[in-house]
């Protein structure tokens, strides 16, 4: 009897990595010449989401900018970043918040699901909680299933990583 392959598809970030970028964010904007004196603060809440605030949009977005690079930079996607609406704060600042994409929703697990059904490779996925385990007989096969989701990531909008490769 074949031995049965498997893998997961997630959707996660290195914690560690991500602190580190805010603190590089941190640093740069207090020595930016343009940003020195805006009174910017850059927040994380509970690895759930990232607050910046700061004296004028423009300087928001100089910000996010800097938060993209020092990103790139650590190898996290940028696809994590779900930006909010831009909002007027106390002493006439502005704040904007980015939740952080964590796991996979279960509208995206069902996509991802019917879109590796829809390739008729012979494999079988399926949702686990914020996950999904893709499983079967052949290598190859789930190859090819990891090769056509990561050409699809930017549809999905989600970093994707596969993981428990078996």
């Amino acid at each position: 009897m074949a031995k049965e392959c498997s893998f997961d598809v997630v959707s996660e970030f290195d914690k560690q990595e991500l602190l580190n970028a805010i603190d590089q964010t941190r640093r740069e904007v207090s020595s930016r010449f343009d940003l020195k004196d805006s009174n910017s603060e850059i927040e994380l809440e509970a690895d759930k989401a990232i607050t910046v605030t700061t004296s004028d949009e423009m300087k928001i977005r100089n910000i996010y900018d800097i938060l993209q690079s020092k990103f790139a930079k650590r190898n996290l996607s940028i696809k994590i970043l779900d930006p909010q609406g831009i909002e007027n704060a106390l002493g006439g600042r502005v704040k904007q918040v980015y939740n952080l994409k964590k796991g996979l929703t279960q509208e995206l697990a069902k996509k991802i699901v019917a879109d590796i059904k829809e390739t008729k490779i012979k494999v079988q996925a399926s949702i686990q909680g914020d996950q999904v385990r893709v499983s079967g007989k052949d290598k190859d096969d789930l190859q090819a299933v990891i090769k056509m989701l990561r050409g699809n990531e930017d549809k999905y909008n989600y970093p994707l990583q596969f993981t428990n490769y078996r």
